[in-house]
């Protein structure tokens, strides 16, 4: 089994999700008492998230690759990034640090392949506005639909860092993330990508009638395929 390095605290909601996810992954291959061998750097959210409000991406390298370096010095054999925004600099971690990178949206477009479906995408504004995650798609043949509206855009950024981030789940956020998610569908989503980590804490597959990609569990998912090719 290959040791994994986790990238965690952005956040650490989403970080219990992934240990929790990757080591029922482990266990459901090998039964018993196996289960994974991994290593989690839990970097201060602060700093990420006002790193990433400057749009000062090279600092926001430098925090994760620091994260990500540490991680290799332990052990580990391939890094997971363990949120759908810190892929904005998951090409310049992996040149730096010369591991195995298993990046989510790779993992996400294989997903969604097997479905063949139209999709939307739910995610922090670097997400749905900048092209690093879009365009990452797009090479695989899936042009996302993100909603229309800034207010709807800017709502789902700020209650993710004020309240998912922070463990807060709010009856009346779900409402509004649902009614969200309705637009897209109207416009002819038949599938939401979940496209940040702690999303999927709020919202799940029984709320929505179209079929939903949990990038968390799609991606722990890639992280346990790793770990156990021979």
């Amino acid at each position: 089994m290959k040791t994994i390095g986790l990238v965690g605290g952005i956040s650490w909601t989403s970080t219990v999700d992934y240990y929790r996810y990757i080591n029922e992954g482990v266990n459901e291959k090998l039964g018993g008492l196996n289960f994974a061998e991994c290593i989690i750097y839990s970097v201060n959210f602060d700093d990420f998230q006002r790193l990433n409000a400057e749009y000062n991406w090279d600092g926001t390298f430098e925090l994760l690759v620091n994260a990500a370096e540490n991680l290799k010095k332990s052990g580990a054999e391939a890094i997971v990034l363990c949120a759908n925004t810190a892929h904005i600099v998951s090409d310049r971690i992996a040149e730096r640090i010369n591991l195995p990178l298993i990046d989510i949206t790779t993992a996400v477009a294989q997903a969604i392949h097997k479905l063949d479906l139209k999709v939307g995408l739910l995610g922090t504004t670097y997400t749905m506005e900048l092209d690093f995650y879009k365009d990452k798609l797009i090479a695989h043949g899936i042009e996302p639909i993100i909603p229309e509206s800034q207010e709807d855009r800017n709502y789902i950024e700020d209650t993710l860092r004020d309240e998912l981030g922070r463990g807060v789940l709010n009856p009346e956020t779900k409402k509004h993330y649902l009614a969200i998610i309705q637009k897209l569908i109207n416009r002819g989503a038949q599938g939401i990508i979940l496209g940040c980590t702690e999303i999927p804490l709020l919202i799940q597959q029984e709320d929505i009638a179209v079929p939903t990609f949990n990038t968390t569990k799609i991606h722990a998912d890639a992280a346990v395929a790793f770990a156990l090719q021979s």
